[in-house]
């Protein structure tokens, strides 16, 4: 969207620019052509009324505007020679420049003697400091005269200044107003435009942190087939995870059965054979376990996610290991927030928390605390820790390899850490074990947060 709105932006920005420059060079231009028009009228003037008295004299006509009476007035005209410098010499002028004459135009006289009976003209300094005037300027030559004559009008053009600055200014506002709204109604088009990708978008979240099984939405034309197309992909990947559920029931039965045979005979014909078949034949059970538990925790994680509130899970085990470990003044504490959930399975955090809880129960003097908290958008932390007498020094690393017993002299196969530490994994989390503040072991987890 920031793309979209950002490239018609600077193109609809680029456009009103353009305008506005244009607007102002072609507003200039105008003005300059009315304001030459009037210069051109009076240099036409005095071509027209000069002529020479009987003493031989330039006589200028008598002009009807009373500004060239009045000295440094703003409007000017003077009838001058050319000198052999290229410069201008007065021979007559108004009033108004009292001492002053008009200057000729930066390429000197040549410019003007170029186009004689045609005006030409360019900027100038007036008589005044600081004043710039427009000059319009012809070379003319009179009857009886030998050398033609330069007839020269100015006026002061900071009217015409002026207004090109106000016009400019009031073009500038209009611009940007109309840029602004411009950029408001492309964001405006753009998000109307994209809202049913984002409507798209937000299904699509909802099915993938279990708020939804399927996108359900109403969609254009354009959309609908990638709506489909997903609603097909979530549906081929929930008859995958299935089969792969099936399959995994299937080996689980397939294996605990003739286990469970060997088992049986084993006990029924005692001996040093049937101690060896049966002390195998748990490990194989066990490990069977471990691993139908871990393909079925990884077949969850590729499926669509399932959410699972946290808190009641705790409560639930808290409850259960109160009941187990009753008559041994355990005090099993837990806090989690009502809107925490787990993106997964309540089997697999059951499976979780509870292993890890138990475990801090059998290991535990009195106390044992466990906790839930987010830490991000997508993941949250479960903290579980004892009072007990943690793991020897070195020992953490090897408390999470499959099979470890630390301790000998204390029930168990040694698996449990282990199960627990895949299935995180299995989740994409981490599992770390410390020393606890209590004293005991403090085993601490990050598993994937789905969204409230």
């Amino acid at each position: 969207m920031r793309r979209l709105v950002l490239l018609a932006s600077v193109w609809s920005l680029a456009v009103v620019i353009v305008t506005g420059l244009a607007l102002i060079v072609f507003f200039a231009r105008a003005s300059t052509a009315r304001f030459d028009d009037s210069l051109s009228e009076l240099v036409d003037n005095l071509v027209a009324g000069t002529s020479l008295d009987d003493a031989g004299q330039v006589a200028a006509p008598p002009l009807t505007d009373q500004r060239a009476l009045r000295a440094y007035s703003g409007k000017y005209w003077e009838i001058a020679q050319a000198t052999e410098v290229g410069g201008f010499k007065a021979v007559v002028r108004s009033r108004s420049l009292w001492d002053q004459e008009l200057s000729p135009p930066p390429e000197g006289v040549a410019k003007v003697s170029r186009s004689p009976g045609k005006a030409v003209f360019y900027d100038s300094h007036g008589p005044q400091k600081g004043e710039h005037v427009r000059v319009a300027a012809m070379q003319a030559l009179l009857p009886d005269m030998k050398s033609p004559l330069i007839f020269l009008a100015a006026e002061d053009r900071s009217p015409i200044d002026r207004d090109l600055r106000n016009f400019a200014a009031s073009v500038a506002l209009a611009l940007a107003l109309l840029g602004a709204g411009l950029v408001t109604a492309v964001v405006i088009q753009v998000r109307f435009g994209l809202e049913p990708l984002f409507a798209l978008r937000r299904e699509v979240a909802a099915v993938r942190t279990g708020k939804s099984e399927r996108v359900a939405g109403a969609y254009p034309t354009e959309l609908e087939p990638l709506a489909n197309e997903l609603n097909a992909l979530v549906s081929h990947n929930q008859e995958v995870v299935e089969r792969q559920r099936t399959h995994v029931g299937n080996l689980a039965h397939a294996l605990k059965t003739p286990l469970s045979v060997m088992l049986a005979e084993a006990a029924a014909q005692p001996g040093s054979l049937a101690e060896v078949v049966t002390r195998q034949s748990e490990t194989m059970r066990q490990q069977v376990d471990h691993h139908l538990r871990r393909a079925r925790a990884a077949a969850r994680a590729q499926g669509p996610g399932e959410r699972t509130a946290v808190g009641p899970v705790l409560e639930e085990l808290t409850l259960t290991l109160d009941r187990v470990f009753q008559g041994d003044d355990a005090e099993i504490d837990w806090l989690a927030p009502d809107d925490l959930f787990f993106l997964g399975e309540r089997q697999d955090l059951l499976e979780i928390a509870g292993n890890v809880m138990e475990n801090a129960c059998k290991w535990r003097r009195r106390r044992v605390w466990a906790k839930a908290e987010p830490i991000s958008a997508s993941q949250f932390r479960l903290t579980v820790e004892d009072d007990g007498p943690g793991l020897p020094e070195g020992g953490e690393d090897q408390a999470l390899k499959r099979g470890t017993r630390l301790d000998e002299t204390a029930p168990g196969s040694g698996l449990g850490l282990s199960i627990v530490d895949e299935l995180v994994r299995a989740y994409g989390g981490t599992m770390s074990l410390s020393r606890s503040s209590m004293g005991g072991l403090r085993v601490e987890m990050s598993l994937p947060r789905a969204e409230t």
